[in-house]
């Protein structure tokens, strides 16, 4: 099992926003690819940060989807739309294995 989190610093500002997107983009994810996004907000460290967290079956899995949202222009309209919300240059992606 692989374990994928994206976690990207709020504009200040902006934590409402963020949310509301973040909540949109897991629901478009789940009926446009089957993909089960968790939206996440830290308890502790930077309160700033907000995260997205899916699970695949292996990393092909990933990838197929990875390759699917490169070519997927409304997905990316959604993505600029609400970049304001965001610190530009703080996303970080993170892929963990289970064991």
């Amino acid at each position: 099992m692989i374990s994928f989190v994206r976690v990207a610093g709020v504009a200040p500002g902006k934590t409402s926003a963020a949310i509301g997107f973040a909540h949109e983009m897991a629901a478009y994810m789940k009926s446009t690819y089957g993909v089960e996004l968790e939206v996440l907000r830290p308890i502790g460290g930077n309160p700033q940060r907000i995260a997205w967290s899916a699970r695949y079956k292996d990393l092909a899995a990933l990838e197929a989807v990875n390759a699917k949202t490169l070519a997927d222009k409304q997905y990316w309209a959604m993505v600029g739309k609400a970049s304001e919300n965001f610190v530009a240059g703080s996303m970080r992606d993170t892929i963990w294995h289970t064991v």
